[in-house]
């Protein structure tokens, strides 16, 4: 819908959500790595601009509804990794090209692509058709920092 920052930051605050600082990366590694056009943002956990992390395993104490809020929690940390690596210009934006989720979840849960719609529908609200992607969504036994999900993305740019 929107490539200024005025437009997300507005998107977003009638939302009732706040973009993160963008956050150091936890281990060796950059949070961002430029090639050519595109942009490979590391994968990003639930943690909310306050510093609170959404912890645990879906399908053992956290619900449908929790993984989906992970997933939009860890969404806006990858918009305040390409508001970063842009110097926040978004208008530089081309596409939101592909998500990689990563789900904390038992071995019974099987609702993975609806966790990850959280996130989906984060980046087509701000970012509009730019913000449709290819996706894949991946349960896991475990994540750094017990985050309930992970989330890296391919952004071009230009």
């Amino acid at each position: 819908m929107s490539e200024n920052n005025q437009s997300i930051e507005t998107l977003l605050d009638s939302a009732g959500l706040v973009l993160p600082e963008a956050k150091a990366p936890i281990g060796a590694y950059v949070p961002f790595v430029q090639s050519g056009n595109l942009l490979m943002i590391s994968g990003q956990g639930p943690v909310s601009a306050s510093g609170l992390a959404l912890t645990g395993r879906l399908g053992d104490g956290l619900d449908l509804e929790d993984g989906a809020r992970a997933a939009q929690l860890a969404g806006l940390n990858i918009v305040a990794q390409i508001k970063a690596a842009l110097d926040g210009d978004f208008s530089r934006l081309s596409r939101i090209v592909r998500l990689a989720g990563y789900v904390n979840a038992t071995p019974d849960f099987t609702h993975h692509a609806a966790v990850l719609n959280g996130a989906s529908e984060l980046m087509a609200d701000l970012f509009g058709d730019k913000g449709r992607h290819a996706r894949s969504a991946i349960g896991v036994a475990s994540l750094p920092m017990g985050w309930a999900v992970e989330i890296d993305a391919i952004v071009e740019i230009r």
